[in-house]
């Protein structure tokens, strides 16, 4: 009985050897996705760089895409979220008539004080684009030292736009950086225009107002200063860069006699001690704003001081910076000897001149 008890379970065993046996493998799934693999490798990757590339991600993460509407845009991903805040739109103005350069100033957005900024430049929308340089001029390119801190673009004084072409309407836009994966979008644009150069130059007198213009002295004493009776003034206006001036000069050298042939020199000097003399004296300067306007050597003098007038021109009023409403007058004082010979017909031409500085 217990030789086929034995006899039994051997059987058993061998039919258990021989068994087989079915495993199934059931995946997290849903109607609409499916997830194939647990494993997660090696874990994520992230700013991987080589010598001259670096790249910002992390495996597995969704690297496009974004919510928008209309008038605002959600990015995605780690390295929007790393990125600078986008600047909104820049101040861009032509304060002083400019024909060659417009004011912008770089709003910095709530960005980081060591925030870089690049600055595009158009003239046509953006369908072509130029760049403001490191050194406030126009290039085609766009370089790593183009991109300022919001300090080196000016602060809130901001920086001159220069090199422009006059009388055209320019669009510049900012975008930011703060380091590596953080350069955003440019931001909305503002836009401002150039004018045209100009230059505005007048003579008048006390008593004219429109040429030809003539000024008598009258009967001269000898030995004594004779002042003319009228000024004259000269007005001045330009938006050049660098200001103007105003010259003079004369066609005799003095007060000529032709019918005598005798002539009243022009002289630098004080007439009340010199024995015979001619020269024009600066009045009054004056602007509206801009400038300043001045007078120049030898004719910026008082009391009986002169400055000589001959075929040299020379410089009587002058502006570094441009101007508006520029006003300067001078008067002329004579001397004659007390030998200068009598006559009706002492004459002097003066002719005047106005340059701007563009």
């Amino acid at each position: 009985m217990l030789q086929k008890i034995k006899n039994k379970i051997n059987i058993y065993n061998k039919l258990f050897s021989t068994s087989t046996f079915i495993f199934l493998l059931i995946l997290p799934a849903s109607t609409n996705y499916k997830l194939d693999n647990y494993g997660f490798g090696n874990g994520g990757a992230s700013n991987a760089t080589s010598t001259n590339y670096a790249i910002n991600a992390i495996s597995g993460e969704m690297s496009a895409g974004k919510l928008s509407g209309t008038s605002y845009a959600i990015g995605s991903g780690l390295t929007y979220e790393n990125q600078a805040n986008v600047p909104i739109a820049p101040l861009l103005t032509n304060p002083s008539s400019y024909y060659s350069k417009l004011h912008l100033v770089i709003n910095p957005s709530n960005n980081a004080s060591d925030a870089k900024f690049a600055v595009a430049i158009s003239t046509d929308g953006f369908t072509t684009t130029s760049y403001v340089k490191s050194d406030n001029t126009v290039g085609a390119t766009l370089t790593l030292s183009d991109y300022q801190t919001y300090t080196a673009w000016g602060n809130s004084t901001g920086i001159d736009i220069i090199g422009l072409t006059a009388n055209t309407t320019y669009q510049v836009k900012i975008k930011a950086m703060q380091g590596k994966f953080t350069e955003t979008g440019y931001g909305p644009a503002a836009s401002a225009a150039t004018v045209n150069p100009t230059l505005s130059f007048g003579i008048t007198t006390d008593t004219q107002s429109s040429p030809p213009f003539s000024m008598a002295f009258g009967t001269m004493n000898t030995g004594s200063v004779n002042i003319g009776p009228s000024k004259i003034w000269a007005s001045f206006a330009t938006n050049a860069a660098n200001g103007g001036k105003v010259y003079v000069s004369s066609a005799n050298g003095g007060l000529l006699s032709a019918s005598s042939s005798y002539q009243i020199n022009a002289a630098t000097g004080d007439l009340s001690s010199l024995s015979e003399g001619f020269g024009v004296q600066g009045y009054s300067v004056t602007q509206t704003s801009g400038g300043p306007f001045s007078m120049v050597s030898p004719y910026n003098q008082s009391g009986n001081n002169v400055g000589i007038v001959n075929s040299i021109i020379r410089e009587i009023f002058s502006t570094a910076a441009p101007i508006v409403g520029g006003s300067g007058s001078f008067q002329l004082k004579a001397r004659p000897n007390t030998t200068a010979r009598p006559a009706s017909d002492y004459a002097e031409t003066l002719t005047m001149i106005a340059a701007g500085n563009f």
